[in-house]
């Protein structure tokens, strides 16, 4: 079983405890959801593509001091679901 934090639209948390989600639930004051593994993988890249489409302004703008940064950021999003640490660690920017 996972155990979801979710805010809105929002993903705060994922869990395979129910405890650790509950008490993670106290401080971010979110809602806890029961997903099965397929259902959790299809959050979590409905997350990556959100995560995308918000990168894709600063394709274009080659000279943005991070633009290298988000080039390997938008690689990784799209390599994530093939990796060992799909669908629990998410790529980071």
């Amino acid at each position: 079983m996972n155990y979801i934090i979710k805010t809105n639209e929002s993903i705060l948390g994922v869990y395979t405890s129910m405890d650790a989600a509950v008490s993670q639930t106290e401080l971010l004051l979110g809602e806890i959801l029961v997903v099965t593994d397929d259902e959790l993988e299809s959050l979590q890249r409905e997350w990556r593509n959100q995560e995308l489409k918000k990168s894709d302004w600063v394709i274009p703008i080659t000279d943005h001091p991070q633009h290298s940064d988000y080039i390997a950021y938008r690689q990784a999003l799209r390599d994530w679901p093939s990796t060992s640490d799909f669908p629990d660690t998410k790529p980071t920017l």
